[in-house]
């Protein structure tokens, strides 16, 4: 059974994500503060956390940055803050995705399955969906049996994006890891290479089977 911590202010909203979380068999622990969600997320070992950024008594991005001093597990923000700019510093401090306030519950649980799936799927020596298959050993892809050409660069994007299958990562955090620190925040470099890879793929960026753009942030790869 997955442990998950949710860490929010509001009784209301703990109160429904425990009773919806609990209906799904997850076993529910909650902090209503930054300094506790700090100490509940060592203490009660959770195996992913859903951090609100409007708390009491710190800022939810410092309590964010605090615990991934220590912890790896899948964190998702839940936030009434819908800037840009507050979804591209939370992931790049190591949130896994970022949902705003108000949410549809029925998203969420998706998305906690996908986050919560995805640590088997980075380990795993083969990734599987909709007809693409990669061997990581042997950097091998096949779409519908198919073998597929790519560059190194091509690879790299796609091997980032199916390892972290369901996760939104940043555009800035992909560049980096492409390109190192090279890499100068030029973002139509990265988006010249999702074009790329995604004519490589059959993929259509207008209805996406493989690649989803959260326009401004990043890129997601759809698992399901």
């Amino acid at each position: 059974m997955a442990r998950i911590l949710i860490v929010d202010d509001e009784p209301q909203i703990v109160k429904f994500l425990g009773i919806s979380l609990g209906s799904q068999g997850y076993d529910v622990v909650s902090a209503a503060n930054g300094h506790d969600a700090i100490a509940q997320a060592g203490l009660s070992q959770p195996d992913l956390i859903i951090l609100d950024l409007g708390l009491p008594d710190m800022d939810g991005q410092h309590v964010l940055r605090k615990i991934r001093e220590f912890s790896g597990v899948p964190l998702i923000v839940l936030s009434v803050r819908s800037k840009e700019s507050d979804k591209v510093a939370a992931l790049d401090s190591g949130a896994n995705d970022y949902v705003v306030k108000p949410f549809g519950v029925m998203e969420l649980l998706a998305r906690i399955r996908r986050l919560l799936q995805s640590s088997a799927i980075g380990a795993a020596r083969t990734f599987n969906a909709r007809g693409l298959v990669i061997d990581y050993v042997n950097r091998q892809i096949t779409l519908n049996g198919a073998e597929i050409k790519l560059s190194k660069k091509e690879y790299a994007l796609l091997r980032l994006l199916t390892e972290h299958a369901g996760q939104l990562l940043t555009q800035s955090w992909l560049g980096q890891q492409i390109w190192g620190v090279a890499y100068d925040e030029q973002s139509h470099y990265l988006r010249i290479l999702v074009a790329r890879l995604r004519a490589r793929l059959g993929d259509d960026a207008s209805n996406p089977a493989f690649i989803e753009t959260e326009p401004g942030v990043g890129y997601r790869f759809l698992d399901t």
